[in-house]
């Protein structure tokens, strides 16, 4: 074979492999034009300037201690994983073990709906036992969660996975659902037994413990007094607030431009899924194209049948990287979506016991009569507040600490993954000494990676 026709091979798989990132770039670059950058997150979160950004990708290939850049891209994605030790560490020390798995419909007259087991594992005293195996469906963990944020309402409550089908789930009880469904609700328990406080809680350990939940859910509190309640912090949002401190001002404008850009990332993320679902469908009928045009020209026959053997494997590669951005990236992203959701409730309910404060406050200083049972409430409010403050205060670092470990472990899987993908699917062109011999050469082969094309195009 020509130098010339190994070169249009080349050109043509290039061009295969590229074209779904350069539309999506075109469509980014479109629909930024016009448009100022949002602000970056507060201090807490990594930052990199305009000059560090270009130096990342200059010539020199030395770091700044003087040694040699590691040999691979994944040795250098490991770079960054600075508190493996300490997370070993956390893990050393865990007593409390939950698994979510073996889901199982259940049908009656009434509803469908899926049951999970639920086992766990632990090593504390105020347990019975060292291992425990319920059944639980969704809606016993919705009681769960609730009961968390009414005892303690300005502490972080993981967020569930949402109640209603998502937007492209085609059955809401299909296979991939019912396992998306699964890995959220195993994580929900994992972050909520991994808490300092909310793993300590009588009602979580109900939840893991007891066989049958419908007698505890009935000890809660009553309609009157939840309504009671509904209209307390309804009032107390209208009334809204005199001064609210300026460090809980900072964490409302981070939750704010938090949720924003997260909501970017996911819907941008989800979109270039469907581009690539869309592209790896077309993808998928040119490999028989490229055979039955082999057929047809019987000069070109085997550097033809090579082609459609690179295109299949190139959309293999594609299906795997799909199924990791579904399957990891999007899961993550969602995740904090619902986590930004939750920080703005929470916000909002330390608030309403502040705005009740000042409003008991106030009604303290005028009146005449009755004070001093006024002010043994004023003062029980007081407690309150300073109690939902240092408990949001406490809450939020170990919250940001979670947040930047769980993205920065899911974004280097990300990169990890797509320096993989790049190396299968960019090919390049050997040097042999006999052109005419396909077998030989290395064209479509991947680096050392995906083995030659024989003379009848097969793997």
């Amino acid at each position: 074979m020509s130098a010339a026709s190994r070169g249009t091979i080349i050109i043509i798989i290039i061009i295969i492999v590229t074209a779904p990132y350069r539309n999506s770039l075109r469509k980014l670059e479109s629909e930024m034009s016009g448009q100022t950058v949002p602000a970056d997150f507060s201090g807490h979160m990594l930052d990199l300037d305009e000059d560090e950004d270009l130096e990342v990708f200059s010539k020199n290939t030395s770091l700044a201690d003087g040694g040699p850049l590691p040999n691979s891209p994944s040795s250098m994605v490991n770079q960054y994983r600075l508190d493996e030790d300490e997370e070993q560490q956390d893990a050393n020390t865990k007593d409390l073990f939950i698994t979510v798995d073996n889901p199982e419909s259940h049908v009656t007259a009434i509803e469908t709906f899926i049951m999970y087991r639920v086992v766990t594992k632990t090593t504390r005293s105020e347990f019975d036992s060292s291992e425990y195996e319920v059944r639980r469906r969704y809606q016993d963990f919705l009681w769960l969660r609730s009961r968390l944020e009414e005892n303690h309402p300005t502490l972080i409550v993981h967020p569930l996975p949402e109640k209603f089908v998502m937007k492209g789930m085609v059955e809401r009880f299909n296979n991939d659902f019912i396992e998306t469904r699964k890995r959220a609700l195993h994580r929900f328990l994992t972050k909520i037994s991994e808490h300092p406080i909310l793993s300590y809680s009588q009602h979580f350990k109900v939840f893991l413990t007891a066989q049958e939940l419908a007698s505890h859910k009935k000890q809660g509190p009553g309609f009157l007094s939840r309504m009671g309640e509904t209209v307390r912090a309804v009032a107390n949002s209208v009334r809204g607030l005199r001064s609210r401190p300026d460090e809980f001002s900072l964490m409302q404008e981070y939750v704010e431009d938090f949720s924003n850009k997260i909501s970017s990332v996911d819907k941008v993320t989800q979109r270039i899924i469907k581009e690539q679902r869309e592209y790896l469908d077309e993808l998928k009928q040119c490999s028989p194209t490229y055979i039955q045009w082999a057929g047809l020209e019987e000069e070109l026959e085997d550097p033809l049948k090579g082609v459609a053997s690179c295109v299949e494997r190139c959309s293999k590669e594609t299906e795997e990287q799909i199924n990791h951005l579904s399957e990891v990236l999007v899961p993550a992203l969602h995740e904090y979506v619902l986590c930004a959701e939750s920080l703005k409730a929470v916000m909002r309910r330390r608030d309403n016991i502040q705005a009740e404060f000042e409003a008991k406050n106030e009604a303290l200083a005028s009146k005449k009569v009755d004070q001093e049972a006024l002010q043994e409430e004023v003062d029980g409010l007081a407690d309150r507040v300073e109690l939902a403050n240092s408990a949001l205060k406490g809450d939020w670092t170990r919250w940001q600490q979670s947040l930047r470990t769980d993205l920065k472990s899911v974004f280097i899987c990300t990169a990890e993954k797509n320096v993989d993908h790049y190396v299968k699917t960019l090919f390049l062109c050997g040097d042999k000494e006999d052109d005419d011999d396909v077998s030989s050469l290395p064209v479509l082969g991947c680096v050392g990676i995906v083995p030659p094309v024989s003379e009848s195009g097969a793997q």
